[in-house]
């Protein structure tokens, strides 16, 4: 199947919103499928900086509301 999104004419929170669905969909069968490995590396490089205090994190609903804010 080749699904095809407008995505020149959706707006940030439309597209927000596809992503979210996408996900939801995915994660019913995560088991299904393995991530590559160069996300544990990332992953692991991240929790370095971390560690060292050059980086932080922020939950998946405050990260949303940055990604929604109008855009300068």
């Amino acid at each position: 199947m080749n699904a095809s999104l407008p995505l020149d004419r959706m707006t940030t929170a439309e597209k927000l919103s596809a992503m979210e669905a996408l996900w939801q969909d995915l994660s019913r069968n995560a088991e299904k499928f393995e991530s590559p490995a160069w996300h544990g590396d990332v992953l692991r490089q991240r929790e370095q900086r971390v560690e060292e205090g050059k980086e932080t994190y922020i939950d998946w609903e405050a990260a949303k509301k940055e990604l929604r804010k109008p855009q300068r």
